[in-house]
C-alpha cells in the first residue's frame, strides 16, 4: 500500500513512521512529506531509503492513505488536495476535529462510525485521547455527567523547539530559540495554546469539546486546566468523574481491567501508580489513584498517563488507518 506521512521529519511524524513499522501496516511504499527545506533529504523506514518529497508530488502519487502531522494551516489547505485525489486524510492537527462534517476518532470508541465516505479524518487531541480512553466502559456503564480535569502535559507536546528550550535551559544556557514566554525547566506553566475570551486557553476547550463529540454527548458537562510541566515525554491528568449512577470500586477497576486500551496500575501499598517514565514508548493508557471523591456521592477520581506521542497522536492516527483495512475502506 502506498502511504504518505505529512510532517515526516517532525516529532510526531517520527514516532508515526516508527509505529508504522513496529505494527507492520502493509506499507509498499513509503512517502514521506515535509517542508520545503527538507525535500530531498533522506530518512530511513523498515531498513530502506526513502526521499523527502513535496506535497505536490505526493498528491500526484495517489497514495491509499495519508496521515499528517504538520498544523492546522497546512491541514486546512492541503488535506482536501489529497481527498480529492482519492486518498484517505488521517489528520492529527486540530483543524477538522469540531468540523460537523468530520469524524473524530478514537478507534476503540467509535471506529464503527467510519464509511466509505470519510475522506478527511479527525485525530483528537492528545490529551483528549487518554481521557475518553480511561473513561470510555465507565460513561458506558455508569453516565458520566461532570467531569473535572488537570493536566500535566509533557513539553514534547509543543514540539521539538520546547525540547530544545528545556535542554538548553537545564545546561545552564539561554535558549536560542524559546517555544514558551518564560522558562520551563524547573517550573509549571498554566498556558497551553492561546488563551480565549473566556479565559480558557484553546487546549482547555479541546477536551472540553472533543470529549463530547467523540462520546456524541452533549450533556456531559467538563471543566479543564491544562498545565505545562518540564517532563520529556508523558501527559498526565488528575480526573474528577461525577456519574449519574452509583457506582462499585471493585467493579470499577473490573471495567478498567477491560477496557480496550487501557493498563490498570493502582497498588499504592506497594507505591504502584501510573507515571510518565512508565507510559513512555507505550500504547496503552495507564489508570490508577482509584478513589471516590469523599465531598460528594457517585464521583470517582483517578490519575491518568499516557505517551503523547504515541496513543497520544502516532499510534491512534495509525490504529484508524487499520480499523479502515479492516474494514474494507482503503485500497491497497
Amino acid at each position: 500500500m502506498k502511504v504518505a506521512v505529512v510532517g515526516a521529519t517532525g516529532l510526531v511524524g517520527t514516532e508515526m513512521l516508527k509505529v508504522l513499522a513496529e505494527r507492520n501496516f502493509p506499507v509498499t511504499e513509503l512517502l514521506p512529506v515535509a517542508s520545503a527545506r527538507s525535500v530531498g533529504q533522506e530518512i530511513e523506514f523498515r531498513g530502506k531509503k526513502y526521499t523527502v518529497v513535496s506535497v505536490d508530488e505526493a498528491v500526484a502519487a495517489r497514495p491509499a492513505v495519508a496521515i499528517f502531522s504538520a498544523g492546522g494551516a497546512i491541514s486546512l489547505q492541503e488535506a482536501p488536495r489529497f481527498a480529492a485525489a482519492g486518498t484517505v486524510v488521517i489528520d492529527n492537527s486540530s483543524a477538522w476535529r469540531l468540523d460537523p462534517t468530520k469524524k473524530l476518532v478514537v478507534p476503540e470508541i467509535n471506529a464503527h462510525l467510519l464509511t466509505a465516505d470519510d475522506k478527511i479524518i479527525a485525530n483528537p487531541n492528545c490529551s483528549t485521547i487518554q481521557l475518553v480512553v480511561a473513561l470510555n466502559e465507565l460513561h458506558k456503564r455508569y453516565q458520566a455527567t461532570r467531569i473535572v480535569v488537570s493536566t500535566y502535559q509533557s513539553v514534547t507536546g509543543t514540539g521539538k523547539q520546547a525540547v530544545d528550550q528545556m535542554l538548553q535551559e537545564r545546561a545552564g544556557q539561554t535558549p536560542d530559540s524559546p517555544a514558551y514566554p518564560h522558562r520551563i525547566d524547573l517550573n509549571v506553566l498554566p498556558h497551553i495554546d492561546v488563551f480565549q475570551e473566556n479565559g480558557y486557553t484553546k487546549e482547555e476547550m479541546k477536551l472540553v469539546n472533543e470529549t463530547k463529540k467523540i462520546f456524541g454527548d452533549d450533556t456531559i458537562r467538563l471543566t479543564a486546566t491544562t498545565v505545562r510541566v518540564p517532563v520529556m515525554g508523558g501527559h498526565s491528568e488528575a480526573v474528577n468523574v461525577e456519574f449519574a449512577q452509583e457506582f462499585d470500586l471493585a467493579e470499577v477497576r473490573e471495567l478498567l481491567r477491560r477496557t480496550a486500551g487501557v493498563e490498570l496500575v493502582d497498588d499504592v501499598q506497594n507505591n504502584v501508580y501510573p507515571m510518565p517514565r512508565d507510559a513512555h514508548g507505550k500504547d496503552a493508557v495507564l489508570v490508577g489513584r482509584l478513589r471516590r471523591d469523599e465531598t460528594q456521592p457517585k464521583t470517582l477520581n483517578l490519575w491518568v498517563v499516557a505517551d503523547n506521542l504515541r496513543k497520544g497522536a502516532a499510534t491512534n492516527a495509525v490504529q484508524i488507518a487499520e480499523v479502515l483495512l479492516k474494514m474494507g475502506l482503503l485500497k491497497p
